[in-house]
């Protein structure tokens, strides 16, 4: 409203008091708005509100306040609290993308079936000591499908090795394995999946024998045996997936591996204290 007042004395030479009056606000409250000033921590909160914005659009909308907090606490080297965050995005009108839920699908057990050994003890010592994989199923065109293969370090939820194919079989998850252990030879991790046809067949057994990982398998219908794995599937497709159309199979592979990037190397968290998973990886 002062702002309208302004340009209009400004650009039609419109008396100040008839349009204060016009507008039904005091002459002595528009001149005090004229001359008032931003203090220094207005400015800091309206610059901080552009940064906010800026990293807001950058992953088009994926980022809540807390991811928001810990990406510009380090960019800006402050320790602004979530508060702040969350009020500048609330005034901004800033919400992070919806997540949606995964189907809870019955698996079906087959031939090498074996015990939930990791028991939900989603904590590790040190890197390649638990690892998790699963597959899920991304759409795209007019209804067709790609199938993302992954393992998951449970010590700092790095990805370690992931495989995109048109088809949801055998080599899918055999070519997961073989990459994990092209980067991480000899180590012998407790190796968490679900019941699906791929991890009960001979081929994985096989590879179990060849490689020596420790085998476990979630109960039948208990996603959340397998939650850091399941966890990465909703945090990529809500932050990347479900934000652009994929019209061929190569707009999902370069999606999946632009985000896998920034997951692994830039999306820091603040349960591993600020550091992004491979950083973390690294100071290990």
């Amino acid at each position: 409203m002062y702002q309208a007042i302004q340009e209009l004395h400004s650009e039609k030479g419109y008396a100040i008091t008839k349009l204060c009056k016009l507008a039904g606000v005091a002459r002595s409250a528009y001149y005090k708005w004229l001359k008032w000033k931003p203090s220094t921590r207005e400015l800091e909160m309206i610059s901080l509100a552009k940064e906010v914005k800026l990293r807001y659009d950058k992953r088009k909308g994926a980022l809540g306040y807390r991811q928001i907090r810990t990406q510009l606490n380090r960019k800006l080297k402050k320790n602004y609290n979530k508060k702040r965050y969350y009020r500048i995005m609330c005034a901004l009108g800033l919400k992070a993308v919806i997540r949606r839920k995964r189907p809870n699908y019955v698996k079906a057990s087959e031939i090498h079936v074996a015990e939930n050994v990791m028991n939900r003890e989603f904590q590790a010592d040190a890197p390649n000591m638990k690892w998790c994989t699963d597959v899920t199923e991304l759409k795209y065109g007019n209804g067709r499908k790609a199938y993302l293969s992954a393992i998951l370090d449970v010590y700092d939820n790095s990805i370690v090795s992931w495989v995109l194919s048109p088809s949801n079989n055998n080599k899918l998850v055999m070519d997961t394995v073989k990459k994990a252990y092209c980067k991480n030879s000899g180590v012998t991790p407790l190796l968490h999946s679900d019941r699906g046809f791929q991890y009960t067949s001979h081929e994985y057994n096989w590879l179990h024998i060849k490689y020596g990982f420790m085998k476990s398998m979630s109960r039948v219908s208990r996603c959340l045996d397998n939650q850091p794995i399941e966890r990465f599937w909703g945090t990529y497709k809500s932050e990347s997936y479900y934000l652009t159309k994929h019209d061929t199979y190569e707009d999902v592979l370069k999606d999946v591996k632009e985000y896998i990037h920034y997951y692994n190397n830039y999306r820091y968290t603040e349960c591993l204290d600020g550091l992004s998973p491979n950083e973390y990886r690294r100071a290990a």
